[in-house]
């Protein structure tokens, strides 16, 4: 796309005269065109029983194959009263008009061509007629002569000052005669500029495989004075544009994009190799984006020497292929992660050199999901976020992988079905060595651990006046505990080997009930009319949690030993496992034994407060009900870490 538009906005005008020839030219080719159908319309009018001709070959060649309504302007054309009136004169003037301002372009704005002024005159003479002619009904006589007439004795017309216009045009091609220097198409440069512009293009050429059979990445350089001005094409949208100035030892990028996060991937990108940014407030332009705001800034490199301005431009082009297609890219991995996580991606894949078009081009989020399916249903549910599954670090992990294998395996022009055979090994691969089961297990004892550090510090230091907060932070943590749960069994109802979780969980999550239920207890026994437990008693209070403590530390321990553990077993970290477990059931017994104590110390001091030795007796009973739970999920995470290793349980 020649985004001459915004070109100009960044205020590199001496860029744009070779797109602007070039579209003028063909401009040229739709005017004649247009004229002879008006000619061709008038002849019909005049003589209806004429064949009318067929103009498909012409349109084709002007590239108006498309344009419905100049199929008809000849066939539908009839006189009412000495005017020619015609069935699309509304589209046929506006036609006009925009072809005489594209080819008037170069002569009266380029600044190339002496009589410009006599030009933009007559220029803007026939636009004002055209604009007039929107008012009536069809053509005149008058107006249809001096639109097609090519008689200069008979006075200016349309027709003439198409006719002249091209003679400039094909003049001022010939002065701007582009070279092809390394791809890059340049004109009017010096000699010493040719170094650079072969430094730009060497880092171009060194990514620019990642962008497959995409559009872009077309070169455009030129010397504007001082400056050299380089223009790299680098999407379809008419906002999206980078322009390079090179002056002295200082290079200037200008850098625009209408999607904020592509802006600033592109701006960290620059940041790496030493780029200074200046970012202006979102631009509005009326003829740019459909008038809506779009981001520009400016960064600035000053280069030490000739050497580090050539790697300032190499490192400026090697980067450009990562901008094309990013925003989709990153808009089809939010399927599978979060917005960050995308971008993270993205920023890794540029980072190594892998890009992310190779992953479009096969299939993008259609084979992630195809990839998913294969793996098997009881593993993912249609639709299912891959972060839900693999957790976010495994899903991101899978995903680079991915994204890598995808552009070096296209690169070296392997069939996509080896993509697609490679994908669902990748993914296997990771579900074996990841076992999201056990994260989901030690997130749960997390909060276990939470809850029973919560219990130990406020029977050792009390509530502090805030006792509230205290309840309302357990519960908290309860509840979530109870949703990790939720989360298990709807896993299960379609992942068989989730039902062990499921009944690890059931007992864990007895803990955490107990746990909490504790503290609240405790709670109620700082107030009227109980004021406070006896030293004695909370002393042997304190040693009940602090030992359920320290058996929920080593249930963290156990659960992470368990994750590693295969059916290589390692006899270290068996023997690690079983200890652990075996300090549990330890830890339970001395619990049985505190309980005891407790109640001994309970009657002794508070017989005579019925309400404080219930309480009290409650809260030593749920802290070793916490325990006794405790053992019934150890032997739950024994007998799923003998079935993950195939060991009889």
């Amino acid at each position: 796309m020649l985004k001459d538009k915004a070109v100009a906005s960044l205020g590199q005008q001496t860029l744009l005269m070779p797109a602007w020839i070039t579209a003028a030219l063909a401009g040229n080719d739709r005017l004649k065109l247009y004229l002879s159908l008006t000619q061709a319309a008038a002849q019909h009018a005049r003589k209806p029983e004429d064949s009318i001709g067929n103009w498909s070959q012409e349109l084709a060649r002007a590239g108006l194959r498309d344009a419905g309504w100049t199929q008809d302007l000849v066939r539908h054309a009839y006189n009412d009263e000495g005017m020619l009136v015609l069935s699309h004169m509304p589209q046929l003037l506006q036609a006009l008009g925009e072809d005489l301002q594209i080819m008037a372009r170069p002569v009266v704005d380029g600044g190339m061509v002496k009589d410009a002024s006599g030009f933009e005159q007559r220029r803007n003479h026939w636009l004002e007629l055209l604009q007039s002619m929107h008012d009536h009904e069809g053509l005149t006589q008058e107006a249809l002569t001096a639109l097609t007439h090519g008689e200069r004795k008979a006075g200016d017309s349309f027709h003439l000052l198409v006719m002249d216009l091209h003679k400039q045009i094909n003049a001022l091609a010939s002065s701007v005669a582009t070279e092809n220097l390394d791809g890059a198409h340049v004109w009017n440069i010096q000699k010493d500029d040719r170094a650079l512009v072969r430094a730009f293009m060497r880092g171009l050429h060194r990514t620019a495989p990642l962008k497959f059979n995409h559009p872009g990445l077309d070169t455009a350089v030129t010397r504007d004075g001082k400056r050299l001005l380089i223009q790299n094409d680098i999407g379809t949208n008419d906002a999206h544009v980078l322009v390079i100035e090179v002056e002295e030892q200082t290079i200037r990028l200008t850098y625009s994009d209408l999607h904020p996060p592509r802006f600033k991937f592109f701006q960290s990108l620059l940041e790496n190799a030493g780029f200074v940014w200046k970012v202006s407030e979102p631009v509005i332009s009326r003829d740019l984006n459909e008038g809506k705001p779009y981001t520009v800034g400016i960064a600035t490199l000053q280069a030490a020497d000739q050497t580090a301005l050539e790697q300032g431009l190499e490192d400026i082009a090697s980067r450009i292929v990562f901008v094309i297609d990013w925003n989709r890219a990153r808009k089809r991995l939010q399927m599978f992660v979060s917005k960050a996580q995308a971008i993270s991606i993205l920023e890794h894949t540029s980072e190594h050199r892998w890009g992310h078009m190779g992953w479009l081009l096969a299939g993008g989020e259609s084979l992630v999901y195809d990839t998913m399916e294969a793996v098997g249903s009881d593993t993912f549910r249609i639709g299912e976020r891959l972060d839900a599954v693999l957790g976010e670090t495994g899903a991101r992990a899978f995903l680079i992988e991915l994204l890598r294998n995808c552009s070096e395996l296209l690169q070296q022009q392997q069939p996509l079905t080896l993509v697609q055979d490679k994908a669902r090994l990748l993914l296997g691969r990771v579900l074996q060595q990841r076992h999201v089961e056990f994260d989901l297990l030690a997130e749960h004892a997390a909060f276990c651990h939470a809850l029973a550090q919560t219990l130990c510090d406020v029977l050792t230091q009390g509530c502090n006046g805030h006792c509230d907060q205290v309840v309302q932070r357990a519960k908290n943590w309860e509840h979530r505990a109870d949703h990790l749960l939720a989360t298990a069994r709807q896993r299960a109802e379609r992942q068989p080997h989730w039902r062990a979780v499921v009944d690890l969980l059931v007992q864990a999550d007895n803990v955490a009930d107990a746990l909490e239920e504790s503290a609240f207890i405790y709670t109620l026994t700082l107030v009227e009319p109980i004021n406070g437990l006896p030293p004695s008693v909370m002393e042997v209070l304190g040693k009940l949690a602090d030992t359920t403590l320290v058996a929920i530390q080593d249930l963290v321990k156990a659960i992470e030993i368990a994750r590693l553990l295969d059916a290589g077993i390692d006899t270290t970290d068996s023997d690690a496992f079983l200890q652990i477990l075996w300090r549990m059931l330890r830890a339970e017994r001395l619990c049985d034994d505190l309980l005891r104590t407790a109640r001994q110390h309970i009657v002794q001091t508070l017989h005579a407060q019925p309400a404080a030795m219930l309480l009290a007796t409650e809260l030593a009973t749920t802290i070793e009900g916490a325990s006794d739970a405790l053992v019934a999920t150890g032997y739950a995470l024994r007998q799923m870490a003998f079935l993950k290793t195939g060991v009889p349980a």
